[in-house]
């Protein structure tokens, strides 16, 4: 089991700004930071957000020890009466975040903290490993099981990942994204994940034929056989041979065969001929499981050539997300309090997208009132009253004279406190309640957003005051920029 408490998962910077903030009398200075991403991988419809059950449980753990102390001390953090409040040093704040399973977009928070510019920067590092990492999991296996359409996928990954971190998360993320269960047995041990296996190349390899080797397996799982069969011909003798075990050695013990497996060559063709020999022998009821670096592409030209292929094992290319690895999220001071009152704060840059949306913040989706479909996220100001008696005006935030009148229209915040005053108050989910959640609000997206290429933008929007404070952030600071 990895170590519970991450307390000393942050970058130096976020501690010796820190040490700078308390020094110059700036620690009960109350900030807000938003944690959001700029771009949905794979240039994808949308983003599934996912592991903030991981930093509930980093939040609640979070301490700082003696040995952190000394360490700390080596590395240049030596102000004595700061070193003592990270001795006393305890989460006091806010936080409101997205539920885990939500559908997600750029440039929307994903994550709201309030709290004391300290408690609040020293988490940045744990805060977005966590939804970064678990987020782009769960959206790059959301994105391959719309490929696969009807056809099961299970993480195979745990191998190719990232290291044990990666393994352990990923898989967790998967199956709140869509995948059916994972060959990992820690994972699904720890968050109640249905885990599958079949056997190794290995496995046959050491038998003195595969004949052999599938007698060995079946007698030792005749309820749960499922035989590798391309280990040295699929088709002239690995299906052949598996056929043969199922009537020697599963059938006659009042057992059916599971499945047999693909691991190479052209899956297509394969599947399609294997299809004919089981069904020739009398094993219709036989799934057929392929794997081999499959990608959500390779997905798409299988169903498009009508493989003849049950489910998928697939393990690198999701478990790394390794055609888009990074999902980019970032956390941005938005606000502070002054004097009682929120005052916004803006980031502005040459680069158009990294300019943030400055002030404390809600995050609204708006649903059509009669086929209950969602037709647009609204950022608006904390505090802003929607009357959804009236007719809502969108406009783009770019292009503000495109515009849209919403009527007959129905609203959910998609922030939810999380912590308050330090003290957890999320009742939290099962990790099959996620995944249901996610499969139902998935299903309210139209079909375009969900589309693999070239989906159908989804619009996030700012309501009237917010896009007016932006705007009026960007005058003032241009014209001290002169």
């Amino acid at each position: 089991m990895l170590k519970d408490n991450y307390s000393m998962l942050m970058d130096l910077y976020e501690m010796t700004m820190s040490m700078g903030y308390f020094e110059n009398g700036y620690q009960d200075t109350i900030v807000y930071f938003d944690m959001f991403f700029r771009k949905t991988p794979d240039d994808g419809g949308f983003a599934v957000a996912a592991g903030l059950a991981q930093l509930i449980d980093y939040m609640n753990n979070l301490h700082f020890t003696e040995e952190d102390i000394s360490y700390l001390k080596s590395v240049g953090i030596t102000n004595e009466d700061f070193l003592d409040y990270i001795r006393h040093f305890k989460f006091t704040g806010d936080i409101w975040a997205v539920e885990e399973g939500t559908p997600v977009f750029p440039g929307e928070p994903l994550v709201v903290v309030r709290a004391p510019i300290i408690e609040a920067q020293l988490i940045e590092t744990a805060l977005l490993v966590t939804i970064n990492h678990q987020t782009l999991i769960a959206t790059k296996a959301n994105r391959m099981c719309r490929a696969a359409q009807d056809k099961a996928i299970i993480e195979f990954g745990a191998r190719r990942a990232q290291g044990r971190d990666g393994a352990y998360m990923g898989a967790r993320a998967a199956y709140i994204g869509g995948c059916i269960g994972t060959s990992n047995l820690i994972s699904g041990r720890d968050f109640d994940i249905p885990v599958f296996g079949t056997m190794a190349h290995s496995w046959i390899q050491l038998f003195d034929d595969e004949l052999e080797a599938f007698r060995a397996y079946a007698r030792s799982y005749p309820d749960k056989a499922s035989f590798l069969v391309d280990t040295y011909n699929t088709l002239k003798s690995g299906v052949p041979n598996a056929i043969k075990i199922f009537d020697e050695e599963i059938i006659p013990r009042g057992f059916r065969p599971l499945s047999i497996r693909l691991d190479s060559g052209d899956l297509a063709y394969l599947s399609k001929e294997a299809r004919k020999l089981l069904d020739a022998a009398g094993y219709e009821d036989v799934k057929i499981m392929a794997s081999n670096s499959v990608s959500e592409l390779t997905l798409q030209d299988l169903r498009d050539q009508d493989a003849a292929i049950d489910f998928y094992g697939v393990g690198e290319r999701l478990i790394t997300s390794s055609s888009d690895a990074v999902l980019g999220g970032v956390y941005k001071l938005v606000a502070l309090e002054n004097n009682g009152k929120i005052e916004a704060k803006i980031k502005i840059s040459e680069n158009v997208e990294k300019i943030t949306t400055p002030g404390f913040k809600e995050l609204y989706r708006i649903y059509d009132g009669v086929n209950e479909k969602a037709l647009a996220d609204l950022i608006t100001l904390r505090g802003e009253v929607i009357d959804t008696d009236k007719p809502l005006i969108l406009f783009d935030p770019t292009y503000t004279w495109k515009k849209t009148k919403v009527e007959n229209f129905t609203l959910k915040k998609l922030l939810v406190p999380i912590f308050e005053n330090g003290k957890c108050v999320y009742p939290g989910k099962t990790i099959h309640e996620i995944r249901a959640y996610r499969e139902a609000e998935e299903a309210r997206l139209w079909g375009g957003v969900r589309r693999i290429k070239n989906p159908h933008r989804y619009f996030v929007d700012l309501s009237k005051d917010l896009w007016d404070l932006k705007q009026d952030l960007l005058t003032t600071y241009a014209r001290r920029g002169r």
